[in-house]
């Protein structure tokens, strides 16, 4: 399967048949976030509050969570989000909610997704558990037993810049990783032609809170992430099938060769954001002013993706709050090497504001609502 890239403008009008419009919605939903408790959670709400057609109805959260008001548990929610949380109730769910976000460790959502879409309901897993279409690959990197392997081949990969069609009538999606989502968007312009695809490096580092917000304890405290920089998972990074499989379905080509890539995590001192640095060989010399053409081309209509201009790079500090991805390209001639550099904010294009974009396609809204927010800076 590969993605279909095509960026198009579409009408809204009330909800169709669902053999015939499955794409289409009623003008305002009902949501649910099933493990609301946690960073990518916590950001749904913060988002979802400001969606004009998407009510944030129902929240899970379990243990001592459940009970506490998600701006108990989050001031920074306080009079923008007060729903109660509450112990999983699928039944009770999914009849009073049109479209459930889960947002739990891999392993979990695998258990869920199967009743929900018997119950008609449309479903963004936000973990891990539906992104790869081969459970035994799954099984390989991530260790755990795939539950519900007769889904795989039905969920659609939510990165909606090179799979916008299959996203709009699809009833499981599976978003993106944080990882995955920069390094995708950086290098998916390039595998087809102008690169040796088996030559990839991804380097990439991430905030903290891309760990969860349970990680704290396991080298996640402060006074042992500040001042510090380290990679981790190296070589084992369960990331990296995620990538591969993306740019393999964007070089297009089933028969090719399957892509190995080279990919390193690393833990920065700051909360959010990721910078993934790309290498790889060129083809065939080209100047920067070449790649940038090459990198430009599929992206000059996306809402999301902010190429910049020749000699300008991403940073960090400029995307911080926004679902903005900002990707930069440099050639260095000497080596007959591109460098592709992409910069994010992990839990919002990385995690719930691509999740809320692809609500926005499958339900019939406007690609762009409630995403519109600018980067927070300083």
């Amino acid at each position: 399967m590969s993605f279909h890239k095509s960026f198009s403008l579409y009408k809204l009008g009330k909800r169709g048949g669902f053999a015939t419009l499955p794409y289409l919605m009623k003008e305002n939903i009902r949501v649910a976030v099933i493990g609301a408790s946690g960073y990518g959670g916590a950001e749904l709400a913060r988002l979802l509050a400001g969606h004009p057609h998407a009510q944030l109805a129902r929240a899970t959260a379990s243990g001592e969570r459940a009970g506490a008001r998600l701006s108990d548990l989050f001031p920074s929610l306080r009079s923008v989000c007060d729903v109660v949380c509450e112990e999983l109730d699928i039944e009770r769910l999914a009849s009073d909610c049109d479209f459930v976000f889960i947002s739990l460790p891999h392993g979990k959502a695998m258990e869920i997704v199967p009743s929900l879409l018997e119950r008609g309901v449309k479903v963004c897993d936000v973990g891990a558990d539906f992104r790869l279409r081969d459970a035994a690959i799954f099984e390989q990197w991530y260790k755990h037993t795939h539950t519900a392997p007769q889904l795989l081949g039905k969920a659609v990969y939510g990165l909606p810049e090179w799979n916008r069609e299959a996203i709009k009538k699809a009833r499981l999606v599976a978003n993106p990783g944080c990882y995955p989502t920069s390094a995708i968007l950086a290098m998916a312009p390039f595998v087809a032609e102008t690169i040796d695809p088996q030559s990839i490096i991804v380097d990439a580092a991430s905030g903290t809170s891309g760990a969860g917000r349970s990680s704290f304890g396991l080298g996640m405290h402060h006074p042992e992430v500040h001042g510090d920089f380290k990679a981790y998972n190296v070589a084992t990074h369960r990331h990296t099938p995620e990538i591969e499989q993306g740019l393999m379905d964007a070089m297009g080509n089933e028969s090719s060769e399957p892509i190995r890539i080279t990919f390193t995590a690393h833990l920065l001192p700051i909360a959010r954001g990721i910078l993934s640095t790309c290498y790889a060989m060129l083809n065939q010399p080209m100047s920067t002013e070449q790649a940038q053409a090459v990198l430009q081309a599929p992206y000059e209509a996306e809402p999301f993706v902010r190429v910049l201009p020749s000699g300008q790079l991403p940073q960090i500090k400029h995307v911080v709050g926004s679902n903005f991805c900002d990707i930069g390209v440099q050639v260095d001639e000497r080596t007959n090497r591109v460098i592709v550099i992409a910069a994010e904010d992990n839990l919002v294009k990385g995690a719930a504001g691509q999740a809320i974009q692809n609500m926005n396609l499958m339900c019939g809204f406007n690609e762009t609502t409630g995403l519109l927010g600018a980067p927070v800076f300083p």
